[in-house]
């Protein structure tokens, strides 16, 4: 997927989960934040970031400015929370594999981001994005996610009902090694991904090449649970 109108800005502070102040060409301007995660280990004073520019009408936005990248340690992070689902959804149409996908599907209590269906057989894919990276492991979630334990709890039962279940790990950048489950700020969602890997839900984490003004999925990476 590609942005258009991308300006390299430095970040400054984020008032609130929303909306960051930055620095563009010595203006401090406010940027809408596509990302509502924690990322204190991105967003830090300073730090080089990548803007798109909506231009001075930016109808129907509050702000005229959505904030996309970060740079960590010379390294490049797509921070656009919708990014992972596109980057999914532009890779699984590429592959000639004779299946039929269609997005936002709702079974059970859950609406799942992907369902496939390949002759007589069927499932679902939910697609999750990781910006959070230590010492070259990619972790998710950055924050609880009490929704995360829904899906994987639901994606168990869709396969223990004779369907298919997969979650795939978009990793929004290039240099992650392995991925985990991130007990420490969560543990009940690596339980749920534990039991779900057990019961047949199918694992996989893959990391994207990142631009300041595009993302495509790559290579996929050890899953270590």
């Amino acid at each position: 997927m590609e942005y258009a109108n991308i300006k390299a800005a430095t970040f400054l502070h984020r008032p609130n989960r929303f909306i960051a102040e930055v620095d563009l060409s010595g203006k401090t301007v406010i940027s809408h934040v596509k990302n509502t995660g924690r990322c204190r280990e991105l967003l830090i004073p300073g730090a080089p970031i990548y803007i798109q520019d909506f231009g001075e009408e930016h109808a129907g936005r509050k702000t005229r400015y959505d904030l996309i990248a970060v740079e960590k340690n010379g390294h490049l992070i797509n921070m656009d929370a919708q990014a992972p689902n596109k980057v999914f959804a532009e890779w699984a149409m590429s592959q000639e594999d004779g299946c039929s996908w269609r997005g936002e599907v709702t079974w059970g209590s859950s609406r799942f981001d992907f369902a496939w269906q390949r002759g007589e057989e069927r499932g679902f894919i939910e697609v999750k994005g990781v910006t959070l990276e230590q010492d070259g492991i990619a972790l998710f979630p950055d924050a609880p996610t009490e929704r995360g334990v829904k899906h994987l709890r639901e994606l168990k039962r869709a396969v223990e009902e004779g369907l298919h279940g997969g979650v795939c790990f978009v990793v929004q950048m290039a240099e992650a090694k392995t991925f985990r489950p991130n007990d420490m700020t969560h543990p009940e969602f690596g339980t749920a991904l534990r039991d779900a890997a057990q019961a047949g839900v199918e694992l996989t984490a893959r990391l994207c090449a990142v631009a300041p003004s595009s993302l495509v999925l790559g290579r996929t990476i050890p899953i270590e649970l």
